[in-house]
């Protein structure tokens, strides 16, 4: 199958993720135990619960960085145990705890760099730049720049590569409100293109204002929405 039947075959999914019974386990330690979650294209999902429950492995497992022990998960149409890993995660984009930039590259080479790894359109950066309000910093490099801007080229990333499953780990943790704005209209774009997104916080009120149903995981398990 080309490249190009699979992007046909990951727009026709009946739904970005699907996860039924997942158990995962590392370093010997049950982490997620029946983890049953689906999201439908335009869905956005929050997920809330205390440190050390699994809200990091469970975004680390919707975008295929963390084996499945138990159970079957479906990620943008493709098993994740058996698809071409490759192909499904070209249409994930992640933003974790901490900025994943490239330090000694500029803000504009690290977005050069994701467009060429992706096959994203390289004319993007330029206007992306320009969007999260980073053009004047293009020539930086990215360890000179602080965590806020560095979290704003991560923004920039994505728009660049518009996913079509959009996972976001404590990303608006310590972000001013114009770069809270950047991700909401970030997941509102992805929702525009059929996409889903999944959004992780502490902070249960903003989850509620910007998600369609908020989940609790608690010890490894999710609990019904809120």
């Amino acid at each position: 199958m080309s490249a190009g039947e699979d992007t046909v075959r990951l727009r026709r999914v009946a739904s970005i993720l699907a996860f039924e019974s997942v158990g995962v386990s590392l370093g010997g330690r049950r982490v997620l135990t029946g983890v049953d979650l689906r999201l439908d294209p335009g869905e956005t999902v929050g997920v809330a619960g205390p440190n050390g429950s699994g809200k990091t492995t469970l975004v680390r497992t919707a975008a295929t960085l963390v084996s499945v022990d138990e159970g079957t998960a479906r990620v943008l149409g493709g098993d994740v145990r058996t698809a071409e890993l490759a192909v499904v995660r070209s249409g994930i984009g992640l933003i974790g705890h901490q900025p994943a930039l490239i330090p000694e590259l500029t803000l504009a080479e690290n977005l050069d760099h994701v467009a060429r790894l992706t096959g994203a359109d390289r004319t993007r950066v330029s206007r992306a730049l320009d969007v999260v309000g980073l053009s004047a910093a293009a020539g930086r490099r990215a360890v000179e720049c602080s965590f806020g801007m560095q979290r704003r080229v991560e923004i920039a990333h994505l728009l660049i590569t518009r996913p079509r499953l959009l996972l976001l780990d404590e990303a608006a943790s310590g972000l001013d409100e114009s770069a809270r704005d950047l991700i909401a209209a970030l997941i509102g774009s992805v929702r525009d293109r059929g996409g889903a997104s999944i959004l992780v916080s502490h902070d249960r009120l903003q989850l509620q204002a910007m998600c369609d149903r908020v989940l609790t995981i608690a010890a490894g398990r999710v609990e019904p929405a809120a």
